[in-house]
């Protein structure tokens, strides 16, 4: 095991109702001006939004809008957002919604409190310092976001999308989780954000980091979880426990305690990144199309994880080979996504006729000659992966 430090000093408020009580957390933190971040018109239509500003203004907290937030964020949102921070003397970020609207905060958040421009933190020009204090209302378990110090931004100048990540600055103050408050996703939403989730823990189990147990049976514990808890949200969204579990395993996918004192390898996010940001597809559904390329790469290069996953997650009992015990775990996988409705690559996400070429050329030109760390993919191993997920 490596040496770590380990921080997470988001406070969660989880279970029913709780989002009553987010003024008296805002206050509690010192916001005295909030911009309410949101994305579409779900927030609007559900009475959520209202039910929050109810909150705020039974403590006196004034507050400002900043709506429109799509998937896949962007750099113009952010800086409209800083924008309105410096204009309106704002003091606190309350997103309300899932990971991109999170990810906008926290990069609004940075830049507010930057006096050059905010992308630079994303292509390493300048750390984060200090930023304005972010609390969160969840809508969508998926992202992880409520509980990391992660974002991942856009640009729409090249469509470079990026990843920042904090240890301390940018993790929320504080996170409020309604399982109730997902019941309305539509099924597809609901399972990509169960395959981006499960990625979440898998780009920490796959590790060269020797004698790390502890987190390897917490990562395989939150995984079978989510097996198990999954299908049920998918047959009855209205499933309080089966969603109040999901929600809680986003969250612990995400907040660092699977990545403790061990290597991490994020291959597969960064390869998935291009392809969200080339055609505009869903996150959680572009990594069910790459990781099943990507874990059958390995199989030839370095199975032995591989072969890990699908004992103790997937119940494969050993086969004659390594690698025949390792095909059957991704085998299960793929059933596993198949069955909640996932596409399992590129042709099944609607992109025919993939640019691998350019997704090549864009992973390195925006990761470096090699991508990943459980095997540092030179070019040509990436685009031996991203042809397996045609």
């Amino acid at each position: 095991m490596n040496n770590f430090t380990f921080c997470t000093p988001t406070e969660f408020v989880f279970g029913k109702g709780v989002e009553t009580e987010v003024g008296k957390i805002v206050c509690r933190y010192g916001g005295t001006k909030v911009l309410l971040l949101y994305g579409g018109g779900s927030v609007l239509r559900s009475g959520l939004l209202a039910r929050v500003e109810q909150a705020l203004s039974a403590e006196n907290i004034e507050f400002v809008h900043l709506g429109g937030v799509e998937p896949n964020p962007v750099d113009k949102k952010v800086y409209e957002g800083i924008d309105i921070v410096r204009s309106e003397n704002v003091d606190f970020i309350l997103p309300v919604g899932g990971g991109s609207v999170i990810d906008t905060a926290k990069a609004i958040a940075a830049g507010a409190c930057y006096d050059g421009d905010f992308w630079d933190f994303f292509v390493g020009v300048a750390p984060v310092r200090e930023a304005l204090p972010v609390g969160v209302v969840l809508t969508i378990p998926a992202a992880g976001s409520e509980g990391s110090g992660n974002t991942v931004i856009t640009k729409l100048d090249g469509l470079h999308k990026l990843s920042l990540r904090t240890d301390k600055v940018l993790r929320p103050r504080f996170a409020v989780m309604n399982p109730e408050l997902t019941f309305t996703l539509p099924p597809y939403q609901t399972a990509c954000g169960i395959a981006d989730m499960m990625v979440h823990v898998m780009e920490r189990y796959f590790t060269n980091t020797l004698h790390v147990e502890i987190t390897d049976r917490i990562c395989e514990g939150v995984l079978k979880a989510i097996i198990t808890e999954a299908p049920k949200v998918m047959s009855n969204p209205c499933d309080y426990e089966a969603r109040a579990n999901i929600m809680w395993c986003g969250t612990m996918a995400h907040n660092g305690l699977c990545g403790v004192g061990r290597e991490e390898d994020w291959a597969s996010h960064f390869m998935e990144h291009e392809v969200s940001a080339l055609y505009g597809v869903t996150h959680g559904a572009g990594l069910s199309a790459i990781v099943p390329a990507w874990l059958t790469w390995m199989v030839s290069h370095h199975a032995d994880r591989v072969v890990q996953l699908a004992i103790r997650v997937f119940d494969v009992e050993e086969k004659d080979t390594p690698e025949a015990t390792a095909l059957e775990g991704i085998s299960r996988l793929k059933s596993f996504w198949r069955s909640l409705g996932l596409p399992l690559n590129l042709h099944e996400l609607g992109v025919e006729n993939p640019d691998i070429d350019l997704l090549v050329d864009k992973l390195h030109e925006n990761k470096g000659e090699f991508v990943g760390r459980y095997v540092c993919l030179n070019r040509e191993q990436s685009r031996e992966i991203f042809e397996l997920a045609r």
